[in-house]
């Protein structure tokens, strides 16, 4: 049986509740869509899309002397490179840190720590594939037309390249085997 799958929100534990809902909302542009009390502190709703309650919960209860975060990273999709830009000459007045500009080749990303430290990405598409893991760091001042160019031109020289749609179109077969695979051993376990 064919079935869809797709993330639908993230929680993650803060240390301190009124700074990260300040930033979440005041910069990244989240509404509170409901806020209450949990066991041990409070839990706070967040989204920015009206058909999801919330696409991000922050719940207190993140130990003050956790040096490790086991979160890798939270992705954010924006609507254009004039957002990216936006928001990463925004971020620099914010209390964040190790603002980074790069490519993934099939992505255009604006990367920093919020102000708990979480590995948070703003993120565009690329019309292009190239196998992962990549990055190369990239100048957002530059104008768009030289910006694509050079972005293009390097990753055309990668190994691997591909325009995105062949990429889609070679994991959309993945997927439909790694389906048939499941229902497959979903009908063995039931025999």
């Amino acid at each position: 049986m064919p079935y869809s799958l797709s993330i639908s929100h993230v929680g993650i534990f803060v240390k301190d509740m009124q700074p990260m809902v300040d930033f979440y909302t005041r910069f990244m542009g989240f509404a509170i869509a409901d806020r209450g009390p949990r066991p041990g502190g409070e839990i706070v709703f967040l989204t920015r899309d009206p058909r999801e309650h919330h696409q991000l919960v922050l719940a207190s209860g993140r130990p003050a002397d956790m040096n490790f975060n086991l979160v890798n990273q939270i992705s954010f999709r924006v609507d254009s490179l004039a957002t990216l830009r936006q928001m990463n000459e925004g971020l620099k007045s914010e209390s964040v840190k190790e603002i980074t500009t790069l490519t993934h080749g099939n992505a255009l990303s604006v990367y920093f720590r919020d102000p708990e430290y979480n590995r948070i990405e703003l993120l565009i598409d690329t019309p292009w594939y190239v196998p992962q893991p990549h990055h190369l760091n990239v100048d957002l001042s530059l104008p768009d037309d030289q910006l694509w160019a050079n972005i293009e031109k390097h990753v055309r020289s990668m190994a691997g390249f591909k325009p995105v749609a062949e990429w889609a179109a070679d994991i959309e077969r993945r997927i439909a085997q790694a389906t048939a695979n499941r229902q497959g051993a979903s009908e063995r376990a039931n025999a």
